[in-house]
């Protein structure tokens, strides 16, 4: 089975067998080294020096890492904006009220792109995600570092490893990333990076989620809490892939290949993008369902085939699908994707 949803992703047999490596307690010396040169590859798929930015791992999904950055980074009396143009985007909201952080929302519709005169000028921090999934949009980050003065944090769950993020010309302090997406690994690990001073002066409303907890043990070789050991195997196995490969520029140069042909298949047979091009990431692309065809149907058909495609959320949920291009996948894969969506519609 082909996975073509956003996260997991079908593995290559390298990361696989990484799985199957031996049995380890997360208090020896081997899984310390483990740990670190996972934390060190994070920090070289974006060449940052690891005397400004430290890469904390977390057991959980990448809304475990969402919530940590929000919870911990936020100063206490302090004002975020949150750009909300999409499930991901109104979720980073969610968690920071739940918090109890004076928020302000700069809500948008899920098609629109970021209108930089809604952000609160009053904000000195920026929640944003980069690549909203709920659509396929890749955010213009620059753009509102160009407008705002504000720090940004964030949610590049469905972009690191596979866009382009230009964390000083965006004045990025921390972003929140996982396993198993752009990086190819399994669902469990994920991590948050961040610029060490903000660390430093983190807050504490969580003991779970708490980053400075997990950097000041991180650093010594050390974790505060069990972490998935198996998914760490993966995690390293994956990024060395990645890096064996050509790093995030090659793997943003295959997506875009594949993306390529999926949308002309589609537009061959008729079936319309949600997002123009230029505004959808190299990673997942929405598609308006074809009249007279329900996703359900579509989606079942092409399980049959080996596919497995997504479904739209919220006000989508009837009116579109997703296809992204992550994890091991062949050209023939898409080539059979296409063959298989011909043959239904």
């Amino acid at each position: 089975m082909k996975l073509l949803n956003p996260g997991p992703v079908t593995l290559s047999e390298r990361v696989r067998q990484a799985l199957l490596r031996e049995d380890l307690c997360h208090r020896e010396p081997e899984f310390a080294r483990l740990q670190q040169r996972i934390r060190a590859a994070l920090l070289g798929v974006y060449d940052l020096d690891p005397a400004e930015w430290a890469a904390i791992l977390l057991t959980g999904s990448g809304t475990a890492a969402v919530e940590a950055m929000l919870s911990s980074l936020v100063p206490a009396n302090g004002r975020l904006a949150v750009v909300a143009n999409g499930v991901y985007g109104e979720r980073m909201a969610r968690i920071a009220e739940t918090y109890g952080i004076d928020t302000a929302r700069a809500a948008h519709a899920w098609v629109e792109a970021i209108d930089v005169s809604r952000l609160d000028a009053n904000a000195r921090q920026i929640a944003v995600v980069h690549h909203e999934t709920t659509t396929g949009r890749l955010n213009d980050l620059s753009a509102v570092a160009a407008t705002h003065d504000a720090r940004l944090l964030v949610d590049a769950v469905s972009s690191f490893g596979a866009e382009a993020i230009d964390f000083e010309g965006w004045r990025i302090d921390a972003l929140a990333g996982t396993a198993n997406k752009c990086l190819h690994g399994v669902p469990g690990t994920s991590f948050v990076i961040a610029r060490r001073p903000v660390i430093e002066r983190a807050t504490a409303r969580t003991v779970y989620l708490n980053l400075a907890t997990y950097l000041a043990a991180q650093d010594t070789g050390s974790t505060p809490f069990t972490q998935s050991v198996q998914t760490f195997y993966a995690l390293d196995e994956a990024l060395a892939e990645l890096a064996g490969a050509g790093g995030w520029q090659r793997r943003r140069e295959r997506y875009r290949s594949l993306m390529h042909r999926v949308r002309a298949g589609l537009l061959g047979l008729g079936i319309e993008p949600l997002l123009l091009d230029g505004e959808s990431s190299c990673v997942l692309n929405a598609f308006r369902l074809p009249k007279g065809l329900d996703y359900a149907t579509l989606h079942d058909h092409l399980k049959r085939a080996g596919y497995v495609i997504y479904a739209g959320q919220g006000e989508f949920a009837q009116s579109i699908f997703r296809i992204a291009v992550m994890g091991a996948l062949a050209d023939d894969d898409i080539e059979h994707l296409l063959r298989a969506i011909r043959s239904i519609v």
